[in-house]
């Protein structure tokens, strides 16, 4: 195999995937006909020509115009299992997904029944694809604080494959610091603790998820590099950072993938992963971002895999499960590398 189909087939991790943010469009077009949705869209094209934008904030209106069609906790079924196929497709082999619950209750949903609707996609896509699934619940930044305990008091009551926590939304209108009471009460739930951080705005706000939020994970990172003490930080904690190269670009974070910093954070040393954010919202793949990173960036085989690695070491699973997945992985590649001629 050439080096492009070997990068394919490389043995991946996905650790920064919204759910909602995976919809098909064919299967957003038949929520809505079929629920009978007022909407402006009659074709999987105009849907599709809605998936581009002009910024962050664009991207977010966006988002949050898709949750509106989301009218019912069953819809999630389908939703996940698409979203874990897809993730098949690019030989993922364990995948953390996120779901936003508090964009939904306020519209009527039961947080149980939506979590019982995701774990039947995740079965679904365990007995077919022989893929792993763990959940991670995002409280959403512009929530209160009262509605976040709300939804650690859900999470307590619920399955053991809710293993995180998030923070997503607009961190440049909402930082990470009031949050800081959640968090804490989540860790002693022994939950795990990621925020979107550097995204949407400067390296003051990864600084502040680390010390009030305490996050193992940081969403994204992209602006670290402009603190070389914090970079520092990062390397030396083994603070892991979920990079997500397309989604930087399509909502205008980096003007190129060539300007993404992934590759002087990789160089470093930094405990960088990939991942793919919203897929279906940013026209992308696992495998898409790694070609991206080998076709833009020079990462080599080699360094895509150790990317992989570094999924797995940063995952939040236990040590026997990443010892598995390890050694799987080390198989996998070494039967690829074995292949690939020039």
């Amino acid at each position: 195999m050439d080096t492009l189909d070997a990068i394919r087939a490389l043995p991946k991790v996905e650790l920064h995937i919204h759910i909602l943010g995976s919809i098909r469009p064919e299967t957003l077009l038949s929520i809505i006909e079929n629920d009978g949705i007022k909407s402006p869209y009659s074709s999987e094209e105009e849907i599709i020509k809605r998936f581009e934008y002009t910024d962050f904030a664009n991207f977010l209106q966006g988002y949050m115009e898709i949750v509106e069609y989301i009218t019912d906790e069953r819809h999630f079924e389908q939703i996940t299992y698409e979203m874990l196929n897809n993730c098949a497709k690019s030989n993922v082999h364990y995948v953390e997904a996120s779901f936003s619950p508090s964009d939904h209750i306020p519209k009527g949903l039961d947080f149980d029944k939506m979590a019982d609707s995701i774990n039947r996609g995740i079965q679904r896509a365990k007995q077919d694809f022989r893929i792993e699934t763990n959940i991670r619940v995002d409280l959403v930044r512009n929530s209160s604080i009262e509605e976040a305990m709300g939804i650690l008091d859900n999470i307590e009551k619920s399955p053991d494959n809710i293993i995180s926590i998030d923070l997503g939304g607009n961190e440049a209108q909402d930082p990470p610091g009031p949050f800081a009471e959640p968090y804490k009460r989540a860790s002693t739930m022994g939950l795990h603790r990621v925020a979107h951080a550097g995204e949407a705005a400067g390296p003051d706000s990864i600084w502040e998820a680390i010390r009030s939020l305490d996050v193992e994970r940081i969403g994204h990172g992209v602006t670290a590099h402009q603190d070389p003490e914090l970079v520092e930080y990062l390397k030396r904690e083994r603070i892991a950072l979920e990079m997500c190269p397309v989604s930087n670009l399509r909502t205008g974070v980096v003007s190129s993938i060539k300007e993404h910093p992934i590759r002087e954070y990789f160089d470093k040393g930094l405990l960088v992963t990939v991942n793919s954010d919203d897929p279906s919202l940013f026209h992308t793949s696992m495998n898409n971002e790694y070609l991206q990173l080998h076709e833009h960036l020079n990462f080599s085989l080699s360094e895509l895999y150790q990317i992989s690695l570094n999924s797995v070491q940063t995952a939040f699973i236990d040590e026997g499960k990443k010892s598995k997945l390890h050694r799987k992985f080390s198989e996998e590649y070494n039967e690829i590398e074995s292949q690939v001629v020039g």
